[in-house]
């Protein structure tokens, strides 16, 4: 996610978008999108989330898959995005080009949430706890999930997902359409 912040200033421009009027848009303020458009922080995955839907493109949008790149993804050639504080490390497992489903591996360590972080979208995910537990909230409802459990859900409920415990949880998502 090396050099996000001069893409989404590149893209605010060509939409003719203030930082005001993306800060309105995506409920940020404009101090924040200022500092991540400057690369001065990374922005959080909530951020990021509000940031894509304003200006009306995926997650995909800021990685440089070529079309032409083969389906194959190698463990060691992901996309990956990583939280400042590196408690949360996404890792696709999908091309970000033409598809209709998405798969992310996702790495909790130690990681909470508030209730102010929850996110809602179009479309449906499932879930899979490959090692550890976490914890889904969902609209006012707490699963918590442990090695081998999933679990599905319309994504337009607002949700988040958090460690369980101070150990690692590894987990396989399933989102559709794409959202990153």
């Amino acid at each position: 996610m090396t050099e996000i912040g001069p893409k989404i200033r590149k893209l605010r421009k060509l939409r003719n978008l203030s930082i005001a009027e993306l800060s309105e848009m995506s409920g940020l303020s404009t101090g924040l999108i200022s500092q991540i458009e400057r690369d001065k922080v990374v922005p959080s995955v909530v951020a990021m989330l509000k940031i894509v839907n304003a200006l009306g493109v995926t997650m995909g949008y800021f990685f440089d898959d070529k079309k032409d790149a083969p389906a194959l993804i190698r463990k060691n050639e992901r996309r990956i995005f990583i939280t400042n504080d590196t408690s949360r490390i996404y890792e696709f497992l999908t091309p970000n080009y033409d598809k209709k489903i998405e798969f992310i591996l996702i790495k909790l360590n130690d990681c909470t949430h508030n209730s102010e972080e929850a996110i809602s979208h179009e479309g449906e995910e499932c879930g899979y706890v490959i090692k550890g537990s976490m914890v889904v909230m969902i609209g006012e409802k707490r699963y918590i999930l442990h090695e081998g459990d999933s679990i599905y859900f319309d994504s337009s409920m607002p949700h988040v997902y958090e460690s369980y415990d101070e150990n690692e949880c590894i987990s396989v998502w399933a989102m559709t359409p794409p959202n990153w």
